[in-house]
């Protein structure tokens, strides 16, 4: 009998096993894949750290959450400074005077709010009923053509024209010549990767890998007094009302003998003929010299059961299934639901720490 079996070890997972083993509780932590970490995992390949998963990069205005998370990792300097490729042109991320000197020869401010005031208008949007006529509306046609369709359509299986305009409620623009991807104080990529963060954060609690929740709990109905569910809420109340939707990844991971292929840690790739988003040269995050380098290529997928579900649709037909789901979950006083899956909600790392500590200092 454990005090709290934890399903999922990944941040939300492990951070409320270190808390709950601090104030004398025992976990049972488990996880369907072979490995701790979840979508922070990152290994080692031929002295490159590498992050299976895709980019993670550490960004906090938290003081809290950013002294607590430098207990367990020393981080790096790293500033994420994006390229975007559309065809042979490159620009800079996110949307700052680098990027408009490159679309058109601007140089102040005023002349860049100028053209994206003049691409506005043209556009004629005053009420913007899709994806398409809102990033029109906010950054004119040039950005929106080059930088967010192709680049969005293929991040979510669809054409922009029917794709609700919710999804980008504001697009930062920047007029200052800065390459910099966060406005947040804090920032960094911890040296050696973040697995070592989660393997200091389960000390003390035991770990049973390659474990399937399902299979698990028919088996140990009484082995917890308390739950806490980091996998998708559908799926642990059976899909009673159906299946929420997600998005899936598929990453293709390759060593190269060169020391720098792309000269920066990610590019996207924004043209929709181009069936991958972005490429990851992971030696970058860490300021690497070794002769060799490491590269992904990140595929979006439609998910289906089986996939790893990364992001959640939240268009108004899922979110409105969620509230059934969340409805059941508050029922279940002997359950705590958290993360991405647990909440069917896109979290930072940050965000997702600061979380997991609320929940286990509710329980104290």
């Amino acid at each position: 009998m454990y005090d709290y079996l934890i399903v999922g070890a990944g941040l939300f997972g492990a951070v409320f096993a270190h808390e709950a083993v601090a104030r004398g509780k025992t976990c049972l932590v488990i996880d369907k894949r072979p490995h701790i970490a979840g979508n922070i995992y990152t290994e080692t390949i031929n002295g490159i750290t590498v992050h299976r998963y895709g980019a993670h990069i550490f960004h906090t205005n938290d003081k809290t959450v950013w002294e607590y998370v430098n207990k367990f990792a020393e981080f790096n300097n790293y500033i994420n400074s994006p390229i975007a490729r559309y065809k042979d042109e490159l620009y800079n991320l996110p949307f700052n005077m680098n990027t408009f000197n490159k679309m058109w020869g601007v140089k102040t401010p005023a002349e860049a709010m100028a053209v994206i005031e003049k691409q506005r208008a043209e556009a004629g949007v005053t009420e913007p009923k899709n994806l398409e006529e809102q990033a029109l509306l906010l950054v004119g046609r040039d950005i929106y053509e080059k930088l967010i369709k192709g680049y969005t359509e293929k991040q979510w299986g669809m054409d922009c024209t029917e794709l609700p305009a919710f999804i980008i409620k504001r697009l930062p623009l920047r007029f200052i010549y800065d390459n910099n991807y966060f406005n947040d104080r804090y920032q960094g990529v911890p040296v050696g990767g973040y697995t070592r963060i989660v393997e200091r954060l389960l000390l003390g609690g035991e770990v049973r890998l390659n474990t399937d929740y399902v299979d698990f709990s028919k088996k140990n109905e009484r082995i917890a007094a308390k739950i806490v569910c980091t996998g998708s809420i559908d799926e642990f109340f059976g899909y009673r009302y159906g299946t929420l939707e997600y998005r899936s990844l598929r990453f293709e991971t390759h060593e190269l003998a060169e020391e720098n292929h792309q000269g920066v840690a990610v590019v996207n790739y924004t043209e929709r003929s181009v069936p991958y988003t972005r490429v990851i040269e992971h030696k970058h995050f860490e300021f690497g010299r070794r002769p060799n380098t490491v590269v992904t290529r990140e595929y979006p997928v439609v998910w289906k059961k089986g996939l790893e579900p990364y992001y959640p649709v939240n268009n108004a037909k899922n979110n409105a299934l969620y509230l059934k789901y969340k409805e059941l979950a508050d029922e279940r006083l002997d359950v705590i639901f958290g993360g991405r899956l647990g909440r069917y909600q896109y979290y930072d790392m940050d965000t997702v720490i600061a979380k997991a500590l609320e929940a286990e200092k509710s329980e104290s």
